[in-house]
């Protein structure tokens, strides 16, 4: 696929859009949360559970709490809150008994594609739309902008 001619677009329009996106995605989240029977850091540490299952690694309660940038203590009560709505359930090491790991329900994506199916599919359509070079860039972008959050959320925590 060649690339398309984009229509043109300043940083601040860009800017602009990336905050309009973020927005709705933070309404969206919210209202798939309820719908699922869960808050939204619960679901959002459900993502990486599946997330990570999906690139056939475990993921331990250490690493999901680090993943969700939440304390050990906190992402206890999230495990338990996704036990008790079937989403998820904790699984001991083997090898080393402090370990915990954190396993999805088998219906857990299911229920998940569910509610979220069609957005996926229109995602992926929207996807389509780019070539390789231009979902590279997007890629490097997100992955970039992802950290650049990061930073300033550990800044907004350091300071309260």
């Amino acid at each position: 696929m060649a690339d398309k001619t984009r229509p043109p677009a300043t940083r601040e329009q860009a800017h602009a859009q990336m905050d309009r996106f973020i927005a709705l995605g933070i309404v969206a989240q919210h209202h798939m949360a309820q719908r699922l029977g869960l808050n939204v850091t619960d679901l959002t540490c459900l993502g990486f559970v599946l997330e990570a299952e999906g690139a056939g690694e475990s993921v331990s309660a250490g690493d999901l709490a680090q993943r969700a940038n939440l304390t050990t203590g906190a992402i206890t009560g999230v495990i338990n809150r996704l036990e008790r709505a079937g989403y998820a359930r904790r699984e001991n090491d083997p090898n080393d008994r402090r370990r915990v790991y954190v396993v999805s329900d088998a219906s857990a994506s299911a229920r998940l594609f569910e509610a979220y199916g069609g957005n996926y599919r229109r995602m992926a359509d929207l996807f389509a739309d780019y070539s390789p070079s231009e979902i590279a860039v997007l890629s490097d972008w997100l992955t970039r902008a992802t950290a650049v959050l990061g930073v300033s959320l550990n800044e907004a925590r350091e300071a309260d």
